[in-house]
């Protein structure tokens, strides 16, 4: 680092100027850099891999990614995936290639790996393959869906975890007492309270730290307060997280509790999802979970939906909240769900079975004197239920698909259909409600 460089460190923001360069300064991460864990061994041993590390922001992974070059004597060298692009990616592999023959390694940086599009990822491979250079790569989306399969094989991956309050606040008091740091007062409730307002990210907290001690007042709870009024929340609706609790949601329906199912639906509206989103998955879950054991179910969550778009947000949040109790609390049965599939799978596995002829309409009488409809029993001549008749194709007769459970109002369903099958009494008594 020249002159120059040290200089705009020393003005740059506080999180910038706080990055420490040697593992023992890392706040956090126990679960990888602690006493006897892989990565710290590595690192140690100057045996570090390419490696992609994938956490929530503010949680270190380029600092991470600076202690490695620093701890391992390696180049480092930034590059951004979302503003470089492959030119600029292969002068800095040209760099690498001269580093190399002098004896040099070079830690290749790649922030925000996961918007790496497929040149980009072309261009790179043999060279992490080769070792030109060792490669790490940052992202807050799981790595899985987010970073090529091709360049994922050839990295490890390491998960950050979200700081704890006690993190937060090492980092924090660390800024007051750093050379580069802060000389504020600051109470030590304002500590705690910042901590915990940053959901474990600590360049939230220094940044905020940062603002709050611009005009040398002493910094206490109310300041801290303030400063955080405008909650956000860590929810990236094309990532990972949104498919976490959108499975939290369905789950907290499915398993009967209301509270659980409303704070997952607010936390996805808070976060800007979709209400239309929020109504289609109960709409679904609707059928799918709750099906005929309270058929109202179906009809509650499309009059939600209806609401919604007559009136809006954030009036139809009472319909919806309605909706979401509602389904949480009906009795459950995905009767109906697996009777769908398993008639599916019939009809991929038999193909285009002949409809029997005594189902067929007969609208010529070319079709009367080919059979069309010969021996068809007319349900309501017989009281309702013609006894015994069959409506499958033949060699399907006997198949159940719909097996009705007890919950709900699907435990008449499940008499009324074994009394028309013959399986039970017609003269005993039905179950009641």
């Amino acid at each position: 680092m020249d002159l120059f460089d040290r200089q705009a460190k020393k003005e740059g923001p506080l999180a910038d100027r706080l990055r420490p360069t040697r593992l023992v300064d890392v706040v956090g991460q126990r679960h990888l850099l602690g006493s006897g864990q892989l990565l710290a061994r590595l690192i140690r041993a100057d045996r570090t891999p390419s490696m992609v590390l994938w956490g929530p922001p503010g949680t270190g992974k380029t600092t991470l990614a600076q202690v490695i070059a620093h701890e391992t004597s390696a180049t480092f060298v930034p590059f951004s995936a979302v503003l470089g692009g492959v030119p600029a990616l292969r002068k800095e592999i040209a760099a690498a290639k001269d580093r190399r023959r002098m004896g040099r390694r070079s830690l290749l940086f790649v922030d925000e790996i996961h918007r790496f599009n497929k040149a980009q990822q072309d261009a790179l491979l043999p060279h992490v393959e080769d070792g030109t250079v060792t490669l790490i790569g940052a992202t807050t989306e799981n790595p899985s869906f987010a970073v090529n399969a091709a360049l994922l094989s050839r990295a490890r991956v390491f998960r950050l975890e979200s700081l704890s309050e006690e993190d937060v606040q090492a980092v924090l008091r660390r800024a007051l007492t750093h050379p580069d740091g802060l000389r504020v007062e600051i109470t030590d409730e304002a500590v705690e309270a910042l901590s915990v307002a940053a959901r474990g990210d600590a360049r939230r907290a220094l940044t905020v730290l940062e603002a709050l001690a611009a005009d040398g007042r002493v910094v206490d709870l109310a300041l801290v307060a303030d400063a955080f009024e405008a909650k956000t929340l860590l929810y990236d609706k094309a990532g990972e997280e949104h498919y976490n609790v959108v499975s939290a949601f369905i789950k907290s329906m499915r398993g009967s509790d209301p509270d659980a199912a409303l704070y997952w639906m607010m936390r996805m509206l808070e976060a800007g999802d979709d209400p239309r989103f929020v109504l289609r998955r109960m709409m679904i879950f609707a059928s799918e979970d709750i099906g005929n054991a309270d058929p109202r179910a179906l009809t509650v969550a499309v009059a939600a939906d209806q609401a919604f778009q007559r009136l809006g947000m954030p009036e139809a949040m009472h319909a919806m909240a309605q909706c979401c109790t509602y389904l949480a609390v009906a009795p459950k049965s995905n009767a109906a769900y697996k009777g769908f599939l398993a008639a599916r799978a019939d009809v991929q596995e038999h193909g285009a079975l002949p409809v029997p002829l005594k189902l067929r309409n007969a609208p010529t009488k070319a079709m009367k004197a080919w059979g069309y409809g010969d021996g068809y029993r007319y349900p309501h001549d017989e009281g309702g239920v013609a006894g015994g008749e069959t409506y499958l194709p033949e060699k399907l007769v006997g198949a159940r698909y719909y097996v009705p459970t007890q919950s709900g109002l699907e435990a008449r369903i499940r008499d009324r259909l074994r009394r028309i099958r013959g399986e039970v009494d017609e003269n005993s008594d039905p179950p009641q409600e």
